[in-house]
This record gives structure tokens, C-alpha cells and sequence, in this order.
């Protein structure tokens, strides 16, 4: 351990106390969505030998993630690993993520934080190389499926969700016998939510982004309509317990309206 380390993490490690000992649980947010963004900046920043061990950085971050929202029984909780965008990047910073990301599906299920969880995975899972799919359906078959939901999205895209969520309910009203001409007038905002992806999970409250980026590059476009946003500077590998309880304590301190 470094001399500043051995400063730093009491100090931390009480500051987490003092937070979670302020935490009205209450008010925790029922659904957390989490960009998980900024592996290869945090690599070059930190001078690590390649992308790949930033990402598996950023992997290993992952599974304390989701032992922390266990701790703090959090219900559900969707993170976003792999856009659908991001399958048009070169291969060489492609295959070693997947590399990464096929050992965290194999790892996830017998994680310490997944015990009683329930794991989904969602998004254009077709697009995926084969051994990675298959990685993923082995991840969500041996899933606990207890009451706590942890849903992966990898290769998804949240205008693609709701493009496909369209294209089923039309395909479900067809094959109900709705006359073509008549089939515009039961595309409603309800029978179109039945369709998303997760239809399945309350609207997330509270939605997290690292790296200091302030936007929602397409994550749950319609799902989070009116979920609270926290955007912190730090990346992702580097997200630590302090930050997220941070951004849970601004979150039980924020009163939401839903456009009222």
C-alpha cells in the first residue's frame, strides 16, 4: 500500500460511514441505470500497459458495484457495458472488451453482490460474436433469479429499443386481426411501454454517468423520462463507494415532480 494510502482510505472509509449513517433508505431509488464510461481514458491517465487492463479495471469495479446496490437493497439495477455504436469500432479495441466482458458474464453469477439477483441481458444481443453471445446466455441460465434484478444492456441502443418495441406491437395488433388502416389509432404510449425491453422493471429513478460526460448518449430514452441524472468526473474503473454513496445522498435530497 502507498503512504498516501494509508492516509486517504481511513479518512474515506469514514466519510462512507458518515454518508450511509445520513442515507434516509426510504427515499433510495428502487431502479439505478449506470453508464459505465471512461475505461480508455482512464488507461491513458493512469499509463496501464493496454486498453485491456482497463477494462478488466473497469470489470472488476463492476462486481463491487453491484455488491454495494446489495448492500444497500436496491432492486434493480441496469448498466450499460456495450452500445450497439459501439460495435463499429476497430477490432483491436474491440476483441480484447470482449475478451473482458466474456470473463465478467462468467464471473457475475457467483459474484458475493449477486446472490439472489436475478440477471437479464438486453439490447441487439444478434449483433454480438457468437462466443460473447454465448457468454451471455450462460450468464443469464445461471442466474440466482431471486427478487433483485441486475440487467445487462451490451450491444444496445435506446433508439433501437424503441423502434423494435414499435415494429412488435404493430406485429402483435396484425396478427390480432387489426385492419391495417386501424392500427395507427392503438399505438398508445402504454401499449408501446409493454414492448420495451424492460417492460418488465419500474422506470429508473436515478441514472449515473462517469467520466465526466453530461449527457445520455441514447441510454433508456423513453424509460427515463423523468429519472434523476448524476454525472461525476471521475471514470469508471476509478468510481468508488464514496462517489456512489454521493450520488444517493443528492438523490434522497431532490424533489421530483414528474413534470408536474
Amino acid at each position: 500500500m502507498r503512504p498516501r494510502d494509508l492516509l486517504t482510505r481511513p479518512l474515506y472509509r469514514a466519510y462512507e460511514n458518515q454518508l450511509l449513517r445520513g442515507l434516509d433508505r426510504s427515499l433510495l431509488p428502487q431502479h439505478i441505470g449506470v453508464i459505465h464510461d471512461g475505461h480508455r481514458r482512464f488507461t491513458r491517465a493512469t499509463g496501464l500497459p493496454d486498453y485491456a487492463a482497463g477494462y478488466q479495471r473497469g470489470m472488476d469495479k463492476f462486481l463491487e458495484f453491484v455488491g454495494w446496490c446489495g448492500e444497500l437493497e436496491v432492486p434493480a439495477v441496469t448498466c450499460w457495458l456495450l452500445s450497439k455504436e459501439n460495435l463499429s469500432r476497430p477490432e483491436s479495441e474491440l476483441v480484447p472488451y470482449f475478451d473482458v466482458l466474456a470473463g465478467l458474464f462468467d464471473r457475475l453469477p457467483d459474484s458475493p453482490g449477486a446472490k439472489g439477483v436475478c440477471i437479464k441481458a438486453i439490447g441487439s444481443l444478434n449483433l454480438l460474436p457468437d462466443d460473447l453471445r454465448a457468454a451471455v446466455e450462460r450468464m443469464v441460465e445461471r442466474s440466482n433469479g431471486g427478487e433483485r434484478r441486475v440487467t445487462i444492456a451490451v450491444a444496445y441502443g435506446g433508439r433501437q429499443e424503441i423502434v423494435d418495441a414499435c415494429r412488435d406491437l404493430i406485429v402483435r395488433l396484425a396478427s390480432e386481426g387489426i385492419p391495417a388502416e386501424e392500427i395507427a389509432g392503438h399505438v398508445e404510449a402504454d401499449a408501446l411501454a409493454a414492448h420495451l425491453y424492460t417492460t418488465d422493471l419500474p422506470d429508473p429513478d436515478l441514472v449515473i454517468r462517469t467520466s465526466g460526460e453530461s449527457r445520455l448518449s441514447g441510454f433508456l430514452l423513453w424509460q427515463a423520462a423523468y429519472a434523476e441524472y448524476a454525472f461525476t468526473d471521475v471514470y469508471w474503473p476509478a468510481f468508488r463507494r464514496v462517489d456512489f454513496l454521493r450520488a444517493l445522498r443528492d438523490f434522497t435530497r431532490r424533489h421530483r415532480r414528474f413534470g408536474q
